[in-house]
């Protein structure tokens, strides 16, 4: 099999995100990747001051450009991979500080050589996983198909969102965790393909534009939306363009389903059919340039921003030049008014309705063998942490808000002692799932666990009035996909759940929403909640948290331990010495080569029947 390896450069730390599944113990020892070893690709991330929508800002940056750049690589093949994949084999590249591995130290480097099975072709994205940096630090990636697509295309068109702040990352950071919270507002801009025009003073009108899809007429194309915005959710539609079918989510395909516009989480992915206008219907229109308008939605403030769908008018006949006396729009300026009324939030945006293209080994509720309950609540005294199941969980060492952190990865520190740090699968089950002296969800291989999040009101502390507030979580699952089994306000009634689930075959998804339904309830009401059957296959320790940014920096986040000694811990030491301390043998500087386990080379050992010491 080809491989494909790819190296990233970190000048400040970069965290992944991946999924495992390992083989039998094996001696397979590390290689030095020296001046002979040849990446496919290098990412290399970096710090520096650039102008962005009309401000200039210190930025993080994915080799040199925002977003960073599109990576398209094919199925059944090892690459290099980040959010919503399935992987194998690759314990310490998960990206989650602190969870499975150590982050990339300042002017280090780490090599990663990961395989994309069949099956898995869709839209994802890669993107940092500390800090703030990921509001900027993304990009897309595109797994393309090993066999013809189901949907036949024109072409293909990216729509990757994120938000702009007039604020630096290290400040909203600072503001977040001080005992006395500093909130820094909403977000200044929803930046599409890297542009917008930020609601603030425009001080560099260079950056100031809206970014430009362009299409040629009488065609269907294949639109991939990312969702990589740090706070907002986002409402979208086109001008004149009333028809999108939905035909991927979240990397996996679905049966089209038509809707006039998309609901986009921080997270989710989603593929449409765009059918672009003949030139008849141009000509009549009079125009050729239409508006992408999309909205922050579940804040206090509603942010517009736009990009501009133009259309190449050199194969219609419109009399004179192409395009002569067809209305054009301006890149550099907003229209007066919205062209568009978006709806307010439509809570359980395509729940129920959409379904699997191919079958995909749906439990059912008989084969679930427990259920764990997440209830999500925030907690404001001064300072303001997120909860689940009373516990905060952040990467930030010696933080100031008592978050449940490690010194250390829990993977690293599992292989440092098992003993202390195995979490104690009985002891969870009887406390509803969670082990208390290790902070995690352990699971065994081979269950089916239903995964319910449920939102409680906000306690106020401090007697301020966040007292019940609720909020928006886009939720995401690193590993393997899960099956979305909806969501709905109220506390979760089993019983009702499976009525609503009634006739149809939910989706695997990776990012999935809970929504609020109302903004306030009384304190520790439960107000809303999202399910998922989980099959409990892929061993390694694998993070369940809010996708938004400024939530998991306040400690949404849940730590889970799939598999026991024997799944966890199969690539014995020393070979792994150089993954357990941070800067480690297995990162590259200027001044030394990483030693790296190929970890793809255990599928061979496994298929020959190799079992090692």
């Amino acid at each position: 099999m080809e491989r494909a390896r790819f190296r990233a450069w970190a000048c400040i730390c970069l965290g992944l995100i991946f999924e495992s599944v390992l083989s039998k113990y094996t001696s397979v020892e590390p290689r030095v990747h020296g001046s002979s070893f040849k990446p496919d690709e290098v990412l290399c991330v970096t710090r520096k001051n650039i102008s962005v929508g009309g401000i200039f800002r210190y930025t993080t940056l994915v080799n040199g450009s925002l977003p960073g750049p599109v990576l398209r690589l094919p199925e059944d093949k090892v690459i290099w991979h980040w959010h919503g994949l399935t992987q194998a084999v690759y314990p310490f590249s998960d990206g989650s500080p602190l969870a499975s591995q150590w982050p990339i130290p300042p002017s280090h480097y780490f090599d990663y050589e990961l395989k994309v099975d069949g099956g898995v072709s869709g839209t994802y994205f890669y993107h940092s996983h500390i800090d703030f940096q990921s509001s900027t630090a993304s990009g897309p990636l595109i797994i393309k198909e090993s066999a013809p697509a189901p949907y036949k295309v024109y072409g293909e068109r990216i729509i990757h969102i994120q938000e702009l702040w007039n604020s630096t990352d290290d400040d909203i950071l600072a503001g977040l965790e001080a005992t006395s919270l500093r909130w820094l507002g909403e977000t200044n801009g929803i930046l599409i393909n890297g542009n917008t025009i930020v609601n603030h003073a425009v001080v560099d009108p260079s950056s100031a534009r809206l970014s430009v899809i362009e299409v040629e007429p009488g065609q269907t194309y294949r639109f991939r939306f990312i969702g990589a915005t740090s706070l907002s959710h986002t409402s979208l539609a086109f001008e004149e363009h009333p028809d999108l079918d939905v035909i991927e989510v979240d990397g996996g395909y679905t049966k089209a389903h038509r809707t006039e516009l998309l609901q986009i989480g921080s997270g989710q992915r989603f593929s449409t059919l765009f059918r672009t206008k003949t030139c008849e219907e141009l000509k009549k229109l009079g125009r050729l340039d239409f508006y992408i308008q999309i909205e922050s939605r579940e804040r206090p403030t509603v942010v517009t921003n736009y990009a501009v769908l133009r259309y190449g008018g050199a194969n219609c006949s419109f009399g004179g030049e192409a395009g002569q006396g067809m209305l054009s729009l301006s890149t550099t300026s907003y229209p007066r008014h919205p062209p568009l009324k978006l709806p307010p939030t439509i809570a359980g945006f395509l729940d129920y309705k959409l379904e699997p293209l191919y079958p995909n080994d749906f439990p059912s509720a008989a084969e679930v063998t427990r259920r764990v309950y997440l209830d999500a609540q925030q907690v404001v005294n001064g300072w303001l942490v997120w909860r689940s199941n009373n516990v905060s969980w952040a990467d930030r060492v010696n933080g100031p808000l008592g978050h449940v952190t490690p010194a250390e990865p829990y993977l690293v520190s599992l292989y440092r002692d098992e003993r202390r740090y195995m979490p104690d699968y009985d002891a969870a089950v009887a406390n509803g799932g969670l082990d208390e002296s290790t902070g995690t969800y352990p699971a065994r291989i081979g269950e089916v666990i239903e995964v319910v999040v449920q939102q409680l009101g906000s306690l106020a502390m401090d007697g301020s009035s966040r007292g019940g507030a609720l909020d928006t979580h886009p939720w995401h699952v690193h590993g393997r996909p899960v099956y979305d089994v909806g969501g709905g306000p109220g506390a979760h009634d089993p019983a009702e759940a499976e009525r609503l689930l009634a006739g149809t075959t939910p989706l695997l998804r990776d990012t999935t929403i809970l929504y609020r339904y109302t903004p306030a309830v009384a304190p520790g009401q439960v107000q809303g909640w999202r399910a998922w059957r989980l099959r409990v296959e892929s061993p390694g320790v694998w993070m369940i948290h809010c996708h938004t940014l400024q939530h998991m920096i306040s400690g949404m986040q849940t730590v889970w331990v799939f598999g026991d000694r024997e799944d966890l811990l199969r690539v014995g030491r020393p070979a792994v010495s150089g993954y357990l301390e941070y800067g480690g043998s297995v990162t590259g500087n200027a001044e030394r080569a990483p030693e790296v386990i190929h970890f793809s080379e255990l599928e061979a050992y496994h298929r020959d029947g190799f079992r090692g010491d």
